[in-house]
Parts: C-alpha cells; structure tokens; sequence
C-alpha cells in the first residue's frame, strides 16, 4: 500500500505545482521574474543564471513565454532560428527531456507543441519522447487536450500513423461529447485521412449542429472545415454555404493568407461563391499599401492578381517589377505561377523573373520545375537558355525520381519543350512506373508518348518503336484498370481529368462500359458529379441517363439546388428526353426555383441557357435573370473570372437573350445584345472550310448560276448560316438582283461589312420562301451516334421562327459513299432543296 499512496501523493503534487493558485505563483519569484520578461533574451537571460532552480513548471513557462513573444510578431520579424540554435534554449531542451515523466498531461502536451512551433525538428529526441509519453497517456486526455496532441502530429506530417488511428478511434466514440467548433474542427482536419464514409458523415453532421446552434462564429473553426472537406475530397454544398456565411460576416478580419488557403480550398471542391469573391477582391485592394514587404506583398499578389481587373493587375504588376530581385525561391515561384493564371503580358515583368528563377534554378524541387516550366511556357517567356537548363534539370530529376504522379508531371511537361530527341531513359522510367499508375497519370504519359512520336522528336527507328510499344502497354493498363474498377465514387474521382485523344480513342468506351457496369451505384449524392463526365465525353448513353434520371426523381430533395444544372445538362446538350423527361424538368427546376437569388450569377446563366436547349423557358428564371439588378451583379462577378469564362458567359447570356426573344415574345424581355454582336463580327473574318466552298460550287449549278445562292449570311438576331436562297411559291429560285452577292474568294474567306443589309428583311414575294442551308459537321452529333444535339435543334427551330425554311446536310451523309459523285451531290442537294 505504501508504494500506492507515494504514486498519488506524486500525481497530487504535480497537479498542484501546474495548477498553482495566483498566490502560490507569487510566491515563487523565479516564475515572478519569468512573468516579468519582456522579450526572448530576458527570458533566456533568466534561464542561463537560473539552471539549477528550474522546476518543470517553469521549464514549461519559459518555452511557452518564447513562443508567445514569437506567436506576436509578424512573420517577417520574428527570430525562431535565433531561439532554437541558442545556447539557452538547448539547456531547456535537456531539462525538459529529464523531466517528462513529471510532467502533468497539459504540461506535457503544451511542453510539445510548444516545442514544435519553435522548429525543434520532429527526430529530436525531446519530440519524440515527448510523443511516446503522450501515447501512453492518450486515453485519459480530455478533448481539448487531444486536440492539441493531434494538431502536433499533423505537425510531424504522421497523418496515416497507428497513433493518429487511436486518435480517430477515440473522437468516434466520444464524438457526442463534443460541443466546441474549435476542438471539433482541429480534430476533423487531423484524423481526415483515416476516416470512413460513415464516419464522414457523422462529423460533418456534428459541424453543421454546432454552426446552426451558434456555438461559434470563429472564421478559423470554419477554415479547417473547409479544409477537411478539401481533404476527404467531398464538396458537400450545405456546410460550404455555412462556412462561407460565416467568412463573409469575417471579411475584415480575413488577411491575404487566410484567403488564399480558403480561395484554394473552394478552387478544389468546384465552389464559387460572388459574394465572397467580390468581397474578398475589396478585401484586398484595401490590403494593397499595406503589403510592402516581399513576403506580404507575394501572398497579396497571389491570391489578388487573378481576381482584379486591368488597372489593378497592372498596379500589382508594377510593384512587382520594382521588388523581384528581393523575393526568395519560393515567392518568385507563387508570383510566376500567378502570373500564368493572370495571362500576364507584360514582357518586362515575364523577362525580370524569368532572370529571378534562373539565379536559383537548383533549388527547387521536381515539381517546381515542372510548374516553373508550364507557367514559362504559358507567358510566351523567350529565354531559350533557360528551357535548355530546365530541360536538363527535369531529365534528371526524372532518372531519380520514383513516384508516379511526380514522373507523370516531369514527363508531361518535358514534352511540351522542344527538342530534337528525347532522353533514352525516359521510356525506361515510364515502363518501371505504368503498374502504379492511375488514370490521370497514365493520360499524362499518352499525351506525352504521343507527341513525341507525331513531331519525329526522335530519328532513332529503334528509340520510335520503343515509344509505340510502350504505348500499347500503356493502353492495356489503362483498359485494365477500367475492368477492375468496382467503386463507381472511386472511379469518378480517378477520372474527373482525364480526357483528350487517348481517352476518346482508347478508354471512352471501355469507361462506358465500366460505368454501365457500376450504374447501380449512382446515388444521388455522385449523380451530378456523373452528369458532368458524361457531358464531357460527348457521348450519349441513354441507359446511363434514363438511371441519372430515374435516381434524379427519386431523391430529388437530398439533391443540393446547385447541382439541378449540371444534373440536366447532358439532357439538354445531348438533345435526349428520358422517360418522365417533364417530371424531370419540372422537379429539377422546381428545386432551384426558392434560391435563384442564391445561385452565383454566372451559373444562372448558364442554367438558363442549358434549359433553353431544350426550349424550357421558366418565367420566373428568365425574370430573374434579365432584371437589372441580376445583370448589374453579373458584371462585378465577370470581373473576378478567368479572361476565358468571362467571354463564356457574356456569349451565354447573349444567347439565352436571343432564345427568350424568338420563343417567349410574350415575356416581352429587351433584345440588347446588338453592339455586342457587332464587336465580335468586327474581331475577324468569317471563315468557310472546303466542304462549304464546295456546296457553294455545287448550289450555284443547281440553281442556276452563283447569283441565286449567298453564302455566309447573318440573319437578324446574328445567327450565321453557310447558305441562303430564295425561291417563289412554284419552288423556282429567284436572283439576288440589286444586292451584294457574296462571292467567295479562293481561301474561303469572306470579309464581314456590319451594314444593316446583312440584317433587313429582303424583299420575298408572295407565297415565296427563305432557304437556309446549312452544313453539319461532327461537332453538331453526338460522338457515338448521329444523334444531333441540343445547340443544333435550337438553331434550327429559331431559324425556323425567323421564317426560314431549314436544310441540315450531316457530314456523314455528304461524306458517304453514296454521295461520291458530283452528280450524286446534285441530286441529293436538289431532293433537299426542292422537295415537297
């Protein structure tokens, strides 16, 4: 009994000496003096004179008090090296480690974080004692106490270890005891790689119970749960809109770091939210003059630069100019990578850090140089003396490397470079790796094998039949991969970014197959997720849509509103109608029609316009969106886009305009696209490929000489159709006389004069009619059939409305063998054009 009463008599007493009254602690002037200390060096000053009188209470204090003098001060300012290589602080270290089993579980706990904020690498001995010791104790940790121990792991990156497993172990079965947002949230982020489905689920629905109960407003709570979201790889729209509210409420207290990790996270899950992005960009011009070191002003620049407009890109790029020979490795890395999403055009900014990267070209690692090298590539950088180093640089970090996203990226971006041969290894590194490989990885080789073999990059005959059979191989692992696929989610994440010629002509169909194998497992939380790839593909497969549908019906209220648009955009494109094709419709609308206002603008478009393909035409969505307060939003919002969707949505919302305007005349909704389809005309000349200037030779014999047929015409509303004639009510053609007739010139080219001709009414005659003939090619069928698809029939049926009457003439029935001769052209073109 008298070893048991001295263990608790030990434990009483270190409890006592960590939580000491404020009298006890007065009473102790060694922690008075501690307490005292206004900066790192008095406190070292102390612990130098005081080594023998140290307890554990005050080594813990003392260490504390130099992160906490660190934690204060910016980034830029603070001295950790300095207090981590001092003399002073290794005598701390030695007591600290001597003294780990008095400590109490918080001073022990603390004592390690501690440490790891001031840079004491995770192989020291004091860290891993300190780790060791808290396994031990780990069960009787309360909860915010294993939220810290979980954040120091995280820490040592020890994010798949049998500790960290205990660790989840234990949040799972005392979850219900949870009821801080911030011991919640450090603890989802922690464990995030160990979790189950279910277990996801169970924490989500936990965050989202203490962000309704208003528990906590903290946007940094919400940050790491958005991290987390980011980590298991689930954008799960309800809790992203309650974190967002709570950033949006936050937006004075964000600085440019925090935006950046959030902006990364929702540029990861696929969600954008305007107000966020438009309070965020004021955020940040507000933060431009106070950024004036390198480090502050690169993370402005970073996050910033891609959402401003032309007058304060150009300011960013002007301060950049004047401090790149200050930023370190890193940041000129961040500025040039953002410089190629900004499409920066500035030739003497692109020169001054291409300079920069050259002075440290060896200190970046294989995926650095590779994104130096796409970002250089991307800017139009000329500095060939630069490609030549990279270009020996990524081949060697290639002949080491042994990770297969790593050797995929080194071999993608090595075969964008030009080059007279390609290294002999290579091949060697891609075979070794190909077992390993996912899909993603696997169409980065093709893309690359591929390329080398079309440009001749090798005269070898031997070095080129090694590239075609190392194609093969790569085709048979990829194939496999696809027939030993069993999880539809898994699948779809593996697949979300491969596509392009190797995917269309080697897996398209095999993914089909795999997806049509694997239907039973679309659910409604993966259906829009499929919709989309399958939109992608430009593939219609009826049995995979009549399943995203029939699951669509019947889990509709589980699906978030925002995914109602990308759920019917394969319908729409593809120009299918499932069964219950009105039901579905109208439930998918009816589901989004309580949060149009909460739609982000451009995705509204691009719901309505997708609708309109399929002539539906809500009122209230087509109300909404021609109101003048929804455009004047949607202006800010393109502000904050890529150059690319910018001019994707303003194209969009110019044709949805024209859809309402030609189908809903009764919605009396203002036809204001003139000046902008003007301006697009003006941007070039119009263009008319062989085929069409071989219709035309073939129109004019037909009707009688190349002035009873135009070619190029814009109608009003600016559609441009190949082919116009005119004939009267006997179905005879009738000259284009007092007009311009339009004569193609020997390259196809037909210059466009923006006058008012082009768009009048001309003079028909009673009884007579309008004939549009139009030339489809591939782009308007489906790629597995000849099933036209959604943009085509709505040319059509508004050409239709405009008066005309319409000929679509199919690449593959111009093109077959039937239709080989001049006079097989003839009479096919005059069964079209005059038949009754």
């Amino acid at each position: 009994m008298l070893p048991l009463k001295m263990l608790r008599f030990k434990h009483i007493y270190y409890l006592s000496m960590r939580f000491y009254h404020p009298g006890v602690k007065g009473s102790d002037f060694l922690w008075y003096q501690l307490d005292n200390c206004s900066n790192e060096d008095q406190v070292l000053d102390l612990v130098g004179k005081n080594k023998a009188k140290l307890a554990v209470m005050h080594v813990g204090h003392a260490i504390e008090l130099l992160w906490q003098f660190q934690k204060e001060k910016p980034q830029i300012l603070r001295s950790i090296d300095y207090i981590r290589n001092h003399s002073q602080f290794m005598v701390l270290r030695v007591l600290a480690e001597n003294k780990i089993d008095q400590m109490d579980d918080e001073t022990l706990v603390d004592m390690l974080y501690n440490a790891l904020r001031l840079n004491v690498e995770p192989h020291d001995s004091l860290v891993q004692q300190l780790v060791m010791e808290a396994w031990g104790r780990i069960e009787r940790f309360g909860m915010p106490m294993l939220s810290k121990f979980a954040v120091c792991l995280t820490d040592q990156h020890l994010y798949h270890s049998p500790l960290m497993g205990e660790i989840a172990d234990i949040v799972s079965r005392k979850l219900e005891s949870i009821y801080d947002a911030r011991i919640l949230s450090s603890l989802m982020l922690s464990i995030s790689a160990l979790i189950s489905k279910c277990f996801r689920n169970r924490l989500i629905e936990k965050a989202e119970f203490l962000l309704d109960t208003g528990y906590t407003s903290q946007f940094n709570n919400c940050r790491r749960i958005v991290q987390f979201l980011r980590n298991v790889k689930f954008s799960y729209r309800p809790l992203l809109e309650k974190c967002n509210a709570i950033f949006l409420q936050s937006i004075k207290g964000l600085d440019a770091d925090n935006i950046s990790i959030i902006l990364g996270v929702y540029q990861s899950l696929h969600f954008n939210n305007c107000d966020f992005r438009l309070a965020v960009k004021w955020r940040l011009v507000e933060l431009i003059n106070t950024q004036t070191d390198p480090t502050s002003f690169v993370r402005l620049f970073a996050v910033l630069g891609p959402l401003s407009g032309t007058v304060v890109r150009k300011r960013l790029e002007s301060a950049a100019l004047l401090m790149v020979e200050e930023f370190s490795p890193s940041q000129t890395l961040a500025v040039i990578e953002t410089m190629a999403e900004m499409e920066c055009r500035n030739p003497q900014l692109i020169q001054q850090v291409a300079s920069t990267l050259s002075k440290h070209l060896d200190m970046y690692k294989p995926l650095d140089a590779a994104k130096i090298t796409q970002a250089l590539l991307s800017l139009h950088c000329q500095k060939p003396e630069l490609y030549a180093e990279l270009r020996q640089m990524l081949i060697r970090y290639l002949h080491v490397s042994v990770v297969p996203y790593e050797i995929s990226m080194l071999t993608r971006v090595l075969s964008q470079l030009p080059s007279p041969r390609t290294d002999h290894l290579i091949p060697a590194r891609i075979d070794d790796v190909l077992p390993q490989c996912n899909l993603s990885d696997l169409n980065a080789f093709a893309i690359a094998i591929t390329k080398w073999v079309r440009n001749g990059s090798s005269y070898q005959p031997s070095t080129a039949a090694v590239h075609v059979k190392l194609l093969q191989k790569l085709n048979m692992c990829g194939l496999e991969r696809l027939q030993k696929a069993n999880d539809l989610d898994l699948l779809l994440e593996e697949i979300k970014y491969v596509g392009g010629e190797w995917f269309e002509e080697v897996l398209a169909e095999e993914t089909m197959a795999s997806f049509e194998r694997l239907k039973g497992q679309i659910t409604w939380s993966n259906v829009a997720e499929l919709a989309l790839f399958l939109t992608k593909t430009n593939c219609l497969h009826t049995g995979l849509l009549d399943q995203i549908a029939s699951v669509t019906l019947q889990h509709i209220n589980k699906i978030h509103f925002s995914a109602t648009y990308a759920i019917l955009l394969p319908f729409n494109v593809f120009n299918y109608d499932p069964p219950q094709a009105e039901d579905l419709f109208e439930s998918c609308v009816q589901r989004s029609r309580p949060h149009f206002n909460a739609f982000d603008p451009h995705l509204l478009v691009l719901f309505g316009y997708s609708l309109a393909l399929a002539s539906y035409f809500p009122e209230d969505l087509i109300r909404t969106i021609f109101s003048v307060n929804f455009l004047a939003k949607l202006d800010s919002q393109l502000d904050t886009l890529s150059d690319v969707l910018n001019m994707r949505i303003r194209l969009r919302l110019m044709e949805l305009n024209r859809a309402v305007c030609l189908e809903c005349p009764e919605f009396q909704t203002t036809w204001f696209h003139d000046r902008y389809c003007q301006q697009l005309l003006n941007k070039g000349n119009v263009s008319i490929g062989p085929v069409q200037q071989q219709i035309h030779e073939i129109l004019g014999q037909l009707l009688g000489g190349s002035n009873y047929v135009k070619a190029a015409v814009f109608t009003p509303y600016y559609y441009f159709t190949d082919f116009e004639c005119v004939l009267d009510k006997h179905r005879k053609p009738i000259p284009y006389v007092d007009q311009n007739t339009v004569f193609l010139s020997k390259n196809g080219r037909e210059p466009w004069r923006p006058d008012k001709e082009f768009l009048e009414e001309k003079y028909l005659p009673p009884g007579g009619e309008r004939v549009v003939i139009e030339f489809l090619n591939a782009k308007a069928f489906c790629k597995n059939s000849h099933h036209i698809k959604g943009e085509a029939a709505m040319k059509k049926r508004h050409l239709e409305i405009l008066g005309y009457r319409v000929i679509q003439i199919p690449h593959f029935e111009w093109n077959s063998m039937e239709l080989s001769t001049k006079d097989a052209w003839i009479e096919y073109l005059k069964q079209k054009i005059f038949a009754e």
